[in-house]
């Protein structure tokens, strides 16, 4: 049974490959599809973290993650190197957990 579902999950995913690729270039090259275009993985982005920032298991979290995300996001800011921003959200989330333990 589990194989019919990753078989129909597969199907999925070429079907959408496919109807992308399918698309026809007169509506790509619309300024306002090409705009959201875009923003979309932005978007996405943006909802991952805070899916991963906000959420323990089904239940809404705020803990030593959010200070270390804000700081990351004035990084990104800032236009920080990557590195940068990883080790300055790293660092701030074991602070926090030090300085303020159960968080």
């Amino acid at each position: 049974m589990i194989w019919a579902g990753i078989l129909v999950g597969c199907l999925g995913c070429y079907l959408l490959k496919v109807a992308g690729l399918s698309v026809p270039a007169r509506v790509l090259e619309n300024p306002k599809v090409r705009r959201i275009s875009l923003l979309v993985p932005v978007a996405l982005l943006v909802a991952l973290i805070a899916v991963q920032t906000f959420s323990e298991g089904k239940d809404l979290m705020i803990d030593a993650r959010l200070p270390g995300v804000l700081v990351a996001g004035a990084a990104v800011w800032r236009k920080w190197p990557f590195l940068v921003v990883v080790g300055l959200a790293a660092a701030t989330t074991a602070c926090w957990r030090l300085v303020f333990p159960g968080s």
